[in-house]
């Protein structure tokens, strides 16, 4: 359509022209210096239309032959541009594909055609680690540390990230304080840099930062939680006062876990605190029943056996079929000396479920009384209950004699 109008627009300034011309009876004198020139006024014009047009072809051709080194400039730099760019996305597919040596040569080649340096060091920095060059991934994280102060936390969240990938937690703590703030991916390193180095105390801190970032999911990060908190009881198992310290700390929730309740328990019963375990296991299991719990209840050396098994037969009035519990009255009973009840909760806990454990409890009592016929009878019978647990254990593989 526009150049149907452009056609139509020159048809008709043509046809104006032509009507003008042929209607005009004037000349243009030209006077110079012994001569006179004289043409009409229609020759005239044209002539100064042929000039301007011839001029400014000329200028313009003069233009661009000046401008000619630039450009060609302009474009080569463009094609070596794209050139390092090509080159550096071959260099990052043959990086996430795995083959590190190809990434490094070609991240570096890239980088000497005009690729961006410090995406280029990092790459290759990442290269190398993946091929366990040291002294390569040093020298590319230096450089990528030189390009200025908006390439230091992508130097040090690699290098953190790197030095626990060799086992130096100190190392990558020491990298990761170098950043101004701690970003999500330095808060996960840092995690896992203090869970290396034995510093539980520091994780949950660390853990509820992470949850609210979304990086833990709720039951994810109550995991870590739970960890750490069993980690720190562990620590202080020896240590009567710190271990007491660290309880109170301990948050309700976790006081009432299995895990958490039964290290507790067995670290207190190590060092003769036989009351205060018996409080942490009673109230850990009114949350939830636990049988490794109520085992180590039942096991739990002390004067107060007498109350544990009021305990313990409060709970047997409605978990009647628990051979656990019945076990554990079992033992509890044999450690007061009542050696009826004990064998009547013994032979229960059998009739429930045979276990090794309850058959050699049962010996056990029955060699205390003198009954060495039955006393022989339950170890026996433990023995190969024993043998028959291992073997599912084990998948029924024997080990081949040497």
């Amino acid at each position: 359509m526009r150049w149907l109008l452009w056609i139509i627009g020159l048809a008709a300034a043509a046809t104006a022209l032509t009507l003008l011309g042929g209607n005009n009876e004037g000349y243009v004198l030209i006077a110079l210096p012994g001569r006179r020139i004289e043409l009409s006024l229609n020759l005239a014009v044209m002539l100064a239309i042929l000039g301007f047009v011839a001029a400014y072809v000329l200028l313009r051709l003069l233009f661009t032959a000046i401008a000619l080194p630039r450009r060609v400039a302009e474009l080569r730099a463009r094609r070596r541009a794209e050139g390092a760019q090509q080159a550096l996305l071959e260099a990052l597919r043959d990086f996430f594909a795995g083959r590190f040596a190809r990434a490094e040569k070609g991240v570096l080649r890239a980088v000497e055609s005009g690729a961006a340096a410090d995406v280029g060091a990092a790459v290759a920095a990442h290269a190398a680690h993946g091929l366990r060059a040291t002294g390569r991934r040093d020298a590319h994280l230096e450089r990528l540390e030189s390009q200025g102060a908006a390439t230091a936390p992508i130097a040090a969240v690699a290098r953190a990230r790197m030095l626990l990938d060799d086992q130096q937690p100190e190392q990558a703590l020491a990298a990761l304080a170098a950043l101004p703030a701690r970003h999500t991916a330095a808060l996960r390193l840092e995690l896992r840099a203090r869970q290396r180095l034995a510093q539980w105390e520091l994780a949950p801190a660390l853990i509820d930062q992470l949850e609210k970032r979304g990086v833990f999911g709720a039951e994810q990060a109550d995991v870590e939680r739970r960890h750490a908190w069993l980690q720190m009881i562990r620590r202080q198992s020896g240590d009567e006062a710190a271990l007491a310290a660290l309880w109170k700390r301990v948050p309700e929730r976790y006081r009432r876990d299995a895990s958490i309740a039964g290290a507790a328990a067995a670290a207190l019963q190590a060092m003769h605190e036989s009351e205060q375990a018996r409080v942490i296991l009673e109230a850990a299991l009114e949350t939830d029943w636990d049988a490794a719990l109520i085992q180590l209840y039942g096991e739990q050396p002390g004067n107060n056996a007498l109350r544990r098994i009021e305990q313990a037969e409060r709970w047997l009035k409605t978990r009647r079929e628990d051979a656990g519990l019945l076990l554990a009255l079992g033992r509890l009973c044999a450690l007061r000396q009542l050696w009826g009840k004990a064998q009547s909760y013994l032979e229960a806990s059998i009739a429930v479920e045979p276990t090794y454990t309850a058959h050699l409890e049962l010996a056990r009592l029955h060699e205390r009384l003198d009954h060495g016929d039955e006393a022989r009878r339950h170890y026996r019978i433990s023995l190969e209950l024993a043998v028959k647990e291992l073997q599912r254990a084990s998948g029924g593989r024997r080990r081949r004699p040497v």
